[in-house]
């Protein structure tokens, strides 16, 4: 870290000028000319800029303020340099866990119950198709023939959905988009598992065997909505479900009409999740346990999250909260609004901007983008 005594090189980079601060010249060179994380790195190793101290610096940084680059990203910008956010912003946070014991003996189950399938239906949340993706699938799965199902499609944007479908046809990936809640999806669904392993039967046929359904497996995270689209799919509740992680405990073959079996399995997770910027997704999208996080910090970067977002913004917030985010600073945010409404409770404040990006209160928009 530099000493107090060095100064910023102004020729390098231009902090946008903060509030309340006196304006900043800026420097010759355009900031977009100069990669974002050359800029982090550069703010964090400065020392006094303007009468800013360097903890003040390090606090804005690690909270993931837009001080030291232009506030207005377009849509290329906001994906580019939200993983690398993510990740500064979380470092200094309580590590996201959950493995409830069920969970141990469901993975096991499993994976003796594929060598049985003849399909597998992998349901992912929409708004967070990577995240929601075990990483351990592609070697339990080997060469079985796969369908993606990216659930909750009515919570994305037509933008959102049209670029994942282009991402998946690319890989050659079936993918079927879904809204189980509705049942949107779930015949086309239905028809593509049986379409897929249909040749099971034509070699049972060769060996003189007889027809047998097709087998096809429901695997995904917690809550993500694997019963409700089985429930859907049958047109009857089988399936427990309900709107919360870990409601499904064991594993349990139902019969769709002659000719499909489906298998209905609790949600995986891993034993330990190394990538805490999935994790935060996570927990901001309910598809971890409660108890798992803390709601003040999940909602303070949700509010960073967004107010970058180029289809939500800072505005977003002041309409509906009646409340000016302040120097972009999720954590400040969420402290005024419990003071505003819930009597200085930050639990209840974070609580409730969680439930209302879960609701669309901020529009329907993912956490996600294909990876370019």
């Amino acid at each position: 870290m530099a000493p107090a005594s060095w100064a910023a090189p102004t020729t390098t980079f231009a902090p946008a000028p903060a509030r309340g601060l006196g304006r900043i010249k800026a420097a010759p060179l355009p900031v977009r000319t100069l990669p974002r994380r050359v800029l982090l790195r550069a703010a964090s190793e400065s020392a006094m800029v303007a009468g800013d101290t360097l903890l003040g610096l390090y606090e804005r940084e690690r909270l993931g303020l837009s001080q030291y680059v232009d506030e207005e990203f377009d849509e290329e910008t906001y994906w580019e340099s939200l993983d690398a956010d993510l990740r500064y912003w979380t470092r200094s946070l309580r590590p996201v866990q959950w493995y409830p014991g069920h969970i141990a003996k469901t993975e096991k189950e499993l994976k003796e119950q594929l060598r049985l399938m003849d399909v597998v239906i992998e349901i992912r949340d929409a708004r967070i198709p990577l995240s929601t993706s075990h990483p351990k699938m592609d070697s339990w799965l080997g060469n079985r023939r796969r369908i993606i199902v990216l659930n909750r499609e009515d919570m994305i944007s037509t933008e959102d959905r049209n670029a994942w479908a282009t991402y998946f046809a690319n890989q050659g990936t079936k993918v079927v988009f879904a809204n189980g809640q509705l049942g949107m999806g779930t015949m086309k669904l239905g028809r593509m598992a049986k379409s897929v392993a249909s040749g099971v039967n034509t070699k049972r046929k060769e060996k003189g065997l007889l027809p047998r359904p097709v087998r096809a497996g429901i695997v995904g995270y917690p809550n993500v909505g694997k019963s409700s689209l089985i429930n859907r799919l049958l047109k009857r509740r089988m399936c427990p479900a309900a709107p919360r992680p870990g409601v499904t405990r064991e594993l349990k073959w139902v019969r769709f009409g002659t000719d499909l079996e489906l298998l209905d399995s609790p949600g995986i997770l891993p034993m330990r999740i190394s990538d805490q910027t999935a994790a935060i997704k996570l927990a901001i999208c309910d598809d971890i346990g409660e108890r798992s996080y803390d709601f003040p910090d999940v909602a303070a970067i949700l509010v960073q999250m967004l107010i970058r977002h180029p289809a939500v913004g800072s505005e977003a917030f002041r309409r509906r909260y009646r409340i000016d985010v302040e120097n972009n600073c999720g954590k400040m945010f969420v402290t005024k609004l419990s003071i505003h409404l819930f009597n200085g409770d930050t639990n209840q404040a974070a609580f409730r901007i969680l439930s209302d990006y879960r609701k669309g209160k901020f529009g329907w928009v993912a956490l996600e983008r294909p990876p370019t």
